[in-house]
Protein backbone atom coordinates (compact mmCIF):
# COMPACT_ATOMS: atom_id res chain seq x y z
CA UNK A 1 0.00 0.00 0.00
CA UNK A 2 1.28 3.60 -1.12
CA UNK A 3 1.90 6.19 1.85
CA UNK A 4 -0.31 8.16 -0.17
CA UNK A 5 -3.40 5.86 0.30
CA UNK A 6 -2.38 5.77 3.88
CA UNK A 7 -2.72 9.23 4.83
CA UNK A 8 -5.55 10.44 6.27
CA UNK A 9 -5.04 14.24 5.42
CA UNK A 10 -6.28 15.06 1.79
CA UNK A 11 -3.88 16.87 -0.04
CA UNK A 12 -4.22 20.59 -1.09
CA UNK A 13 -5.75 19.16 -4.87
CA UNK A 14 -7.97 16.65 -3.71
CA UNK A 15 -9.34 18.99 -1.29
CA UNK A 16 -10.19 21.03 -4.17
CA UNK A 17 -11.27 18.94 -6.49
CA UNK A 18 -13.99 18.19 -3.21
CA UNK A 19 -14.85 21.79 -3.47
CA UNK A 20 -15.73 22.18 -7.00
CA UNK A 21 -17.77 19.33 -6.79
CA UNK A 22 -19.92 20.66 -4.28
CA UNK A 23 -22.41 23.23 -5.48
CA UNK A 24 -22.44 26.36 -3.86
CA UNK A 25 -25.02 29.01 -3.73
CA UNK A 26 -25.19 32.69 -2.96
CA UNK A 27 -25.60 34.17 0.84
CA UNK A 28 -28.05 36.32 -0.28
CA UNK A 29 -30.29 35.14 -2.87
CA UNK A 30 -29.80 31.63 -3.66
CA UNK A 31 -28.41 31.16 -7.30
CA UNK A 32 -25.56 29.02 -7.86
CA UNK A 33 -22.02 30.36 -7.54
CA UNK A 34 -19.88 28.66 -10.55
CA UNK A 35 -16.84 28.27 -9.24
CA UNK A 36 -13.70 29.76 -11.39
CA UNK A 37 -11.17 27.53 -10.78
CA UNK A 38 -8.60 29.50 -8.98
CA UNK A 39 -7.46 28.89 -5.42
CA UNK A 40 -8.09 30.37 -2.45
CA UNK A 41 -11.40 31.09 -0.51
CA UNK A 42 -14.50 30.63 -2.25
CA UNK A 43 -17.26 33.45 -3.12
CA UNK A 44 -19.86 34.28 -0.64
CA UNK A 45 -22.15 36.25 -3.12
CA UNK A 46 -22.95 36.59 -6.81
CA UNK A 47 -22.75 40.48 -6.57
CA UNK A 48 -21.94 43.49 -5.14
CA UNK A 49 -25.73 44.17 -4.68
CA UNK A 50 -26.17 40.68 -2.58
CA UNK A 51 -23.13 41.32 -0.70
CA UNK A 52 -24.54 44.82 0.35
CA UNK A 53 -28.06 43.25 0.67
CA UNK A 54 -26.93 40.72 3.36
CA UNK A 55 -24.56 43.09 5.40
CA UNK A 56 -27.74 45.57 5.72
CA UNK A 57 -29.56 42.68 6.84
CA UNK A 58 -26.82 41.51 9.49
CA UNK A 59 -26.26 45.03 10.41
CA UNK A 60 -30.24 45.44 11.51
CA UNK A 61 -30.00 42.39 12.94
CA UNK A 62 -27.32 43.40 15.24
CA UNK A 63 -29.86 46.56 15.97
CA UNK A 64 -32.23 44.16 17.66
CA UNK A 65 -29.93 42.20 19.55
CA UNK A 66 -30.96 38.87 18.21
CA UNK A 67 -28.51 36.32 17.52
CA UNK A 68 -26.35 37.31 14.20
CA UNK A 69 -27.77 33.57 12.82
CA UNK A 70 -31.05 33.89 13.24
CA UNK A 71 -33.74 34.42 10.68
CA UNK A 72 -36.77 36.35 10.67
CA UNK A 73 -39.31 35.68 8.13
CA UNK A 74 -42.62 37.71 7.19
CA UNK A 75 -46.09 35.49 7.18
CA UNK A 76 -46.16 35.63 3.53
CA UNK A 77 -42.67 34.62 2.99
CA UNK A 78 -43.41 31.33 5.96
CA UNK A 79 -46.64 30.39 3.84
CA UNK A 80 -44.43 30.20 0.78
CA UNK A 81 -42.46 28.54 2.16
CA UNK A 82 -44.43 25.41 3.57
CA UNK A 83 -46.53 25.56 0.25
CA UNK A 84 -43.02 25.05 -1.49
CA UNK A 85 -42.27 22.11 1.18
CA UNK A 86 -45.87 20.67 0.58
CA UNK A 87 -45.40 20.00 -3.27
CA UNK A 88 -41.80 18.57 -2.43
CA UNK A 89 -43.52 15.60 -0.24
CA UNK A 90 -46.30 15.29 -2.39
CA UNK A 91 -43.80 15.27 -5.59
CA UNK A 92 -41.60 12.27 -3.41
CA UNK A 93 -45.11 10.19 -1.98
CA UNK A 94 -46.28 10.40 -6.24
CA UNK A 95 -42.35 8.26 -6.23
CA UNK A 96 -43.44 6.33 -4.14
CA UNK A 97 -46.58 4.99 -4.84
CA UNK A 98 -45.29 4.87 -8.50
CA UNK A 99 -42.82 2.38 -7.67
CA UNK A 100 -45.23 0.31 -5.51
CA UNK A 101 -47.92 0.58 -8.64
CA UNK A 102 -45.11 -0.91 -11.35
CA UNK A 103 -44.04 2.44 -13.20
CA UNK A 104 -42.29 1.84 -15.59
CA UNK A 105 -38.48 3.09 -16.00
CA UNK A 106 -39.27 5.86 -17.81
CA UNK A 107 -42.12 6.84 -15.78
CA UNK A 108 -40.02 6.86 -12.53
CA UNK A 109 -37.41 8.79 -14.31
CA UNK A 110 -39.89 11.46 -15.20
CA UNK A 111 -40.99 11.61 -12.02
CA UNK A 112 -37.57 11.80 -10.24
CA UNK A 113 -36.45 14.75 -12.12
CA UNK A 114 -39.84 16.67 -11.07
CA UNK A 115 -38.68 16.17 -7.86
CA UNK A 116 -35.04 16.80 -8.11
CA UNK A 117 -36.39 20.26 -10.34
CA UNK A 118 -38.57 20.73 -7.09
CA UNK A 119 -35.98 20.39 -4.69
CA UNK A 120 -33.40 22.64 -6.72
CA UNK A 121 -35.99 25.75 -6.22
CA UNK A 122 -36.87 24.99 -2.70
CA UNK A 123 -33.06 25.54 -2.26
CA UNK A 124 -33.30 29.33 -3.03
CA UNK A 125 -34.82 30.83 -0.68
CA UNK A 126 -34.80 34.34 -1.50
Amino acid sequence: MSEAAESPIASRDELANLRKKVPQHCGWCGRRLEHNGTVGRRRCYCGQSCRQRAYERRAAVQRTGLPEDAVVLSNDEIATLQDRLFQLRCAAEDVVTATEDGATVDELRRMAAELARSASQLEQLR
